[in-house]
């Protein structure tokens, strides 16, 4: 079976448990809950506003199809469809263990707290879980051009809903644009709390983002960090220090990071013995499943089920879980490939 090398048909990849550690609930919105949240959009306006093109300009591009979804998560109740409808998604695709991530302070617009908002998102995982049997765990974002106090805010608010589903700390939005200093603060009082965190780095920018975002924010993983491959040096640092990757190939292309899949650095990456994982990062905006970019890695690189397995494993050690839930979907991943 490891050594299965030809074309592996989807629903294949479908069939096999899948750890996702890598996406974002506001880029995550099908059609059917959008047209639940709002009844007049077609076809159409969806693909227009949520669904980004096989190339944009730049990540900064890339991310104005987030707008109009987290614009439809202004209220609990909204909050709650979206939450459940990323777990229906999730279910379909035989994910076993997701980490999914927002930012809380962009749900606020119409009155809502931080805090009720992220009280929100966390009941209606635990609703998840216990309908579609999945494993989850939610991890809160600043953004780059957020302030030093709307980023210690967020990261206070991962704090404050410790033991709950919520199970870490992280930064996203256009590496490119803001500078890293107002958020430092953020990332310090969440490793004195030990808080797990990662961070978004490595994609817009090249590997120097990666060194200054590992020397600032001290993560034990990056978002991303597709560019580490830039600088050998910091892929032997990241192999050494056991430093995880969630690497998200479609996103990359679509954003202009990698002018083309087969320029994709995924390949290097495993093969240098970085530790990693596949994942969508917007399953709605790039318009995949993790099972489409299994196949994708198939077909483009001729990863086959030991690759698979490889990542699947590495994602649940480097997951935000607890013992408990690492030791069972690592049991179950072993027994399914």
């Amino acid at each position: 079976m490891c050594s299965l090398n030809n074309a592996i048909a989807q629903n294949s990849f479908t069939k096999l448990p899948k750890v996702e550690l890598h996406l974002h609930l506001d880029c995550s919105l099908s059609f059917d809950c959008v047209k639940q949240l709002k009844p007049t959009i077609t076809q159409e306006e969806y693909k227009e506003s949520f669904i980004a093109p096989p190339k944009c300009t730049d990540l900064a591009d890339y991310i104005t199809r987030a707008i109009k979804g987290f614009e439809l998560m202004q209220t609990k109740e909204q909050l709650r469809i979206v939450t459940l409808d990323l777990f229906k998604q999730l279910k379909e695709d035989n994910i076993v263990y997701a980490e999914f991530r927002f930012a809380p302070l962009q749900h606020t617009m119409n009155g809502l707290t931080a805090s009720e908002v992220v009280a929100a998102v966390n009941a209606a995982t635990e609703e998840g879980i216990n309908k579609y049997g999945i494993e989850a765990g939610i991890i809160l974002c600043t953004l780059r051009h957020y302030s030093e106090a709307q980023s210690l805010e967020t990261a206070e608010l991962v704090k404050q809903f410790k033991g709950t589903h919520v199970v870490g700390f992280d930064i996203a939005a256009d590496e490119a644009g803001f500078p890293i200093k107002p958020h430092i603060k953020a990332f310090d009082f969440a490793n004195q709390h030990k808080i797990p965190c990662t961070a978004h780095a490595g994609e817009a920018r090249g590997a120097e983002s990666v060194w200054e975002t590992l020397n600032h924010f001290k993560p034990k993983r990056i978002g991303h960090g597709v560019r580490s491959v830039e600088d050998v040096n910091l892929l032997n640092y990241l192999k050494n220090k056991d430093i995880h990757l969630e690497v998200c190939p479609t996103s990359n292309v679509q954003t202009n990071v990698i002018d083309k899949i087969e320029n994709h650095p995924v390949d290097k990456i495993y093969n240098h013995g970085v530790s990693m994982s596949i994942n969508t990062d917007a399953k709605t905006i790039s318009n995949v499943t993790l099972s489409s970019e299994y196949q994708l890695l198939n077909q483009q690189f001729k990863w086959d089920l030991a690759h698979f397995k490889k990542c699947n494993l590495e994602a649940i050690k480097h997951s935000f879980s607890s013992e408990a839930t690492k030791k069972k979907i690592t049991n179950l991943i072993n027994a399914s490939y």
